[in-house]
């Protein structure tokens, strides 16, 4: 459930489902190689503790990350180029472009409700 925290500044809820997927698949392949199972089993432990406690928040001037409650980065939509949801039917990465970086994240967020925040943003296909 999207949390608005004021009028204009949306927070995107957590999504799970990378992380169970990745647990899944793990925990199959225990009886077939615990060498390909083990990091795989590390990986989506890692992030399930990333799904827990990185948010993001959408304001009228840009995208926050939060940890924990900590706005650890700011991104201002002045400086965005294009974004893209890779894979909609199961939404996996997501991708934006500034100016001067290019930056990926796991989808451990609402899919629906990111892309409804970004909608009205600069997107070249």
């Amino acid at each position: 459930m999207t949390t608005t925290l004021n009028p204009t500044t949306v927070e995107i809820s957590p999504s799970y489902r990378i992380p169970l997927v990745l647990l899944g698949l793990g925990l199959l392949t225990i009886p077939l190689s615990l060498w390909v199972a083990a990091p795989v089993i590390f990986f989506s432990l890692f992030l399930t503790l990333q799904t827990a406690t990185i948010r993001l928040r959408f304001t009228p001037q840009s995208l926050e990350v939060y940890r924990s409650g900590t706005r650890i980065r700011d991104f201002p939509y002045s400086d965005w180029q294009n974004w893209r949801v890779f894979w909609p039917p199961f939404p996996v990465l997501f991708y934006f472009r500034e100016v001067k970086s290019i930056h990926f994240l796991p989808m451990l967020f609402n899919s629906k409700e990111l892309l409804a925040c970004l909608a009205p943003l600069p997107k070249v296909d």
